[in-house]
């Protein structure tokens, strides 16, 4: 099935899915529905290759750690027009002093993640944006399994003060209705319940449309990648300036 056909695919099941009670308010905070992706395929893409997080090249300022997977590290982009990359341009342009530390791993899960989290949170660290979950959604794995290991990343930085940014992500629809409803439920829960800022969707206005994606069809191209630290620079910006 050509791409085009799985992402009408995913516009009929994300648009049927309303509250689990069956009302269509929203199937989670303010009433938003899940958002549109396509379908992740099955195997990572053939060229997808374990990256490295890496640390700021230049100054010594406060640390601003993203804590992601592929969409983070960049894949497929020069280093320069990651999202990361260009949040770090928006603060150098106010004249901030915190550093971005892309702490993208491609292929990661939130478990991966997790098992990593002491790593990322080494040195001067004040914010941290958890961008994880894609992985998961293209794993089946429980959405309920995805909340506690994001609940967790955020109670271990919240115990160090670090202010914590949370970015949602949807399922593609191979799994169904019910598991694509959990899993957008699980980051405007967590953000409730740890009182945290939350970037609704990490790919909101890139996640199915070709001329934003690379051939895979998954990770943003450069114009995508643009956009998608404008969704994240929307949400951090305001924390940048109350935590100096």
């Amino acid at each position: 099935m050509r791409l085009g056909a799985l992402v009408l695919a995913a516009v009929v099941v994300a648009t049927a899915c309303g509250s689990p009670d069956g009302s269509h308010g929203g199937a989670g905070a303010g009433g938003q529905e899940p958002r549109t992706i396509p379908p992740f395929p099955q195997r990572p893409a053939a060229n997808t290759k374990p990256s490295t997080p890496t640390t700021p090249t230049t100054g010594a300022g406060p640390r601003i750690v993203i804590l992601g997977d592929s969409l983070t590290a960049g894949l497929g982009l020069p280093v320069g027009q990651s999202y990361p990359a260009l949040l770090q341009q928006r603060l150098k342009d106010e004249a901030s002093s915190y550093q971005i530390v892309n702490a993208g791993v491609s292929g990661d899960t939130s478990a991966g993640g997790l098992s990593r989290l002491d790593w990322a949170l080494d040195g001067d660290v004040r914010v941290m944006i958890v961008a994880l979950g894609g992985n998961d959604g293209l794993r089946g794995l429980p959405a309920a399994q995805l909340k506690d290991n994001l609940a967790a990343i955020i109670t271990r930085a919240q115990a160090r003060g670090i202010t914590v940014i949370l970015a949602g992500m949807e399922a593609p629809p191979n799994y169904g209705r019910e598991y694509i409803v959990a899993f957008h439920q699980v980051y405007p829960a967590l953000a409730k319940e740890y009182h945290v800022a939350l970037v609704p969707f990490l790919l909101d206005g890139v996640a199915g449309r070709d001329a934003l994606n690379q051939p895979d069809g998954i990770h943003p191209s450069a114009a995508g990648a643009r956009i998608v630290a404008d969704n994240v620079w929307k949400v951090l910006k305001p924390v940048v300036k109350t935590s100096r």
